[in-house]
């Protein structure tokens, strides 16, 4: 489902539609079938994609590596 971001009037896509419609636009690119003009607006949706995907990454490995570490509790407990 996709969020809307409180900074813009756009709607931030998820992981998976940002993921999926970038998916589509390299295989667009890779047809070849574009023209110059095309395939430069696909490119550039194509780095917005990119970093929008990069960002969903680099907050679900912070939750993980939050999780990951240790409580005070936790590390009281191991010395015992």
């Amino acid at each position: 489902m996709a969020t809307k971001d409180s900074q813009s009037s756009e709607i931030k896509p998820s992981y998976e539609e940002a993921r999926d419609e970038l998916a589509e636009i390299v295989e667009s690119l890779e047809d070849g079938s574009a023209t110059l003009e095309e395939s430069l607006k696909l490119w550039e949706r194509g780095e917005e994609l990119a970093k929008i995907c990069q960002e969903w990454l680099d907050g679900a490995k912070k939750k993980l590596d939050a999780a990951k570490k240790p409580t005070k509790n936790s590390e009281a407990s191991e010395e015992e």
